[in-house]
């Protein structure tokens, strides 16, 4: 039963002009004057972050080992635990074929099956885009990776065994919210694979 018994209208806005503020390489910022859908037709200003889409690769080997990447976060000024994934480019056909192209420069690695887990919005609030998550087994290293060209990227590969991901995102050895919702994907389509305890 609905708290509010009207129309979902309510909920709605209309957005009635949008301004790109600012242009920052991997997002931009855009302000949209709204105006609300009830009878006050209520106006107000709104600021959203404009990204491409990404993707998330949960990569195991044979050995059922889960592939991480450690890498200095800005927004937290700290290392963070997480696997590897990153923006859909120009280049990439679909969100899988960058989710190959990802693997591959961030680990050095190929995958010999892939399978779609699902999408997700990263934050709804402020951004437009998706995060697609795939599953990459029989992972296996074939070159060095390839980062970017810029100098600024920096990542450590290194396995852990599939069955700890639940205890590294309870003790907080995991947290970003996109890794953790990659794993329940994973606990929703593959159950047999990750067992939480």
């Amino acid at each position: 039963m609905a708290i509010h018994p009207q129309t979902r209208n309510w909920l709605l806005w209309q957005s009635l002009s949008r301004e790109l503020i600012a242009d920052c390489k991997v997002f931009s910022v855009t302000r949209i004057l709204s105006e609300s859908q009830t009878a006050d037709r209520k106006r107000a200003k709104f600021y959203t972050l404009n990204c491409s889409a990404w993707v998330n690769v949960i990569a195991l080997n044979s050995e059922g080992s889960c592939l991480m990447v450690e890498q200095y976060r800005h927004g937290v000024e700290g290392l963070t635990l997480e696997i590897p994934g990153g923006g859909v480019e120009p280049g990439d056909i679909t969100p899988l074929s960058a989710a190959m192209r990802e693997l591959k420069e961030e680990t050095g690695c190929e995958a010999e099956r892939w399978t779609y887990l699902g999408k997700n919005y990263p934050n709804p609030a402020l951004q437009d885009n998706l995060c697609y998550t795939y599953l990459a087994e029989g992972v296996r290293q074939v070159e060095m990776p390839k980062f970017d060209e810029t100098g600024t990227e920096r990542i450590n590969s290194l396995y852990i065994p599939l069955l700890s991901i639940g205890d590294a995102i309870r003790s907080g050895a995991i947290t970003h919210a996109l890794v953790i919702a990659a794993f329940h994907f994973l606990a929703l389509e593959r159950p047999e694979l990750l067992c939480y305890k």
